[in-house]
C-alpha cells in the first residue's frame, strides 16, 4: 500500500515539477505535512492529480515510525537548486506526458503567455532514466521575476504579506517553516492555488489564508518566478532572459 518515496521524490530529495521537492524540509514541518495527508486536510484541486491521491494512501497507511524515518532521512539532506529560470515571451511547443511538459522533438515554439512552464534539461535523462543530476528549466514571463521581488519581499503595497515574515530573509525556512527559494515554480503556484480555494487545509495553511487571499493568478506566477529565482545558501544564481 505505500512506495519508496524515492521513486517520484529521488533519493535526493529533489523531486520533479509534478511532485514536490523534499530535501531540507524541517523535520515538524515534513511530519505535519503527512499528518495533514493522513487526515483529509489537504487535497488538489484538480481531480485528475493521481499522484495527490496515492500520498493520501501512503500517509495512511504509513506507521508513525516510517513517517519519522523519512523525515529524518529528507531533513538531514540540504536543499540545493536545479532549477534555471528564464524570463521569456516564447517557449518551445511541449506535450503532458506523467505529470511533465516534454519538449517536442524540432524548433517549434510557442506564445508563453501569463503561464509558467516547467520542464526537463533533458527529457531522456529525466523521464527515461530518472537521473537525479539532470535538473529543469522553468520559463516565466517577462517581467515577473521583478513583479513577484515586490510581492515577496515587501507585500506588494498591502496586497500580501512579504513572504519573508515567515519564510526568513533570505526565504531559505525559519525554524518550522519551510524553504521556498530555489524551489519548483509549478509546485509553488499549485500550494498557493490549492490554499487559496480552500483544498489545502492544516495548522501553517491557517496562517496563509489570509497572506493568499487576494492574490491573482498573475500574482502567484510572479511569486513562484521570484522564488525560484532566489538563490539558496550564499551561491550567486544569474537569472537569464531569452525574451523575443
Amino acid at each position: 500500500m505505500i512506495q519508496a518515496c524515492g521513486l517520484c521524490h529521488y533519493p535526493n530529495g529533489k523531486g520533479r515539477q509534478e511532485n514536490a521537492g523534499v530535501a531540507g524540509l524541517p523535520y515538524s514541518y515534513f511530519l505535519q505535512t503527512m499528518a495533514d495527508f493522513k487526515n483529509g486536510l489537504r487535497k488538489s484541486s484538480d481531480a485528475r492529480k493521481a499522484n495527490t491521491a496515492n500520498m493520501i494512501r501512503f500517509a495512511t497507511n504509513m506507521t508513525d515510525d516510517e513517517v519519522k524515518a523519512a523525515a529524518s532521512y529528507f531533513s538531514s539532506m540540504k536543499w540545493t537548486p536545479w532549477i534555471r529560470v528564464v524570463e521569456t515571451n516564447t517557449v518551445p511547443k511541449t506535450r503532458l506526458q506523467n505529470g511533465m511538459f516534454l519538449r517536442l522533438e524540432g524548433n517549434e515554439t510557442e506564445l508563453l503567455g501569463k503561464r509558467i512552464v516547467e520542464s526537463p534539461e533533458n527529457a531522456e535523462r529525466t523521464e527515461l532514466l530518472r537521473d537525479a543530476h539532470s535538473g529543469f528549466i522553468a520559463y516565466v514571463p517577462v517581467g515577473s521575476i521583478k513583479k513577484g521581488e515586490a510581492l515577496v519581499m515587501r507585500g506588494g503595497g498591502g496586497k500580501t504579506t512579504a513572504c519573508t515574515a515567515c519564510h526568513g530573509a533570505d526565504l531559505e525556512g525559519l525554524g518550522p517553516v519551510p524553504g521556498i527559494a530555489g524551489r519548483s515554480p509549478s509546485y509553488l503556484v499549485r500550494q498557493l492555488y490549492d490554499m487559496q480555494v480552500g483544498n489545502r487545509h492544516g495548522v501553517w495553511t491557517e496562517l496563509m489564508k489570509p497572506v493568499v487571499a487576494k492574490l491573482t493568478s498573475d500574482d502567484m506566477v510572479a511569486i513562484a518566478a521570484y522564488a525560484s529565482s532566489r538563490p539558496v545558501g550564499g551561491e550567486k544564481k544569474e537569472i537569464s532572459s531569452a525574451a523575443k
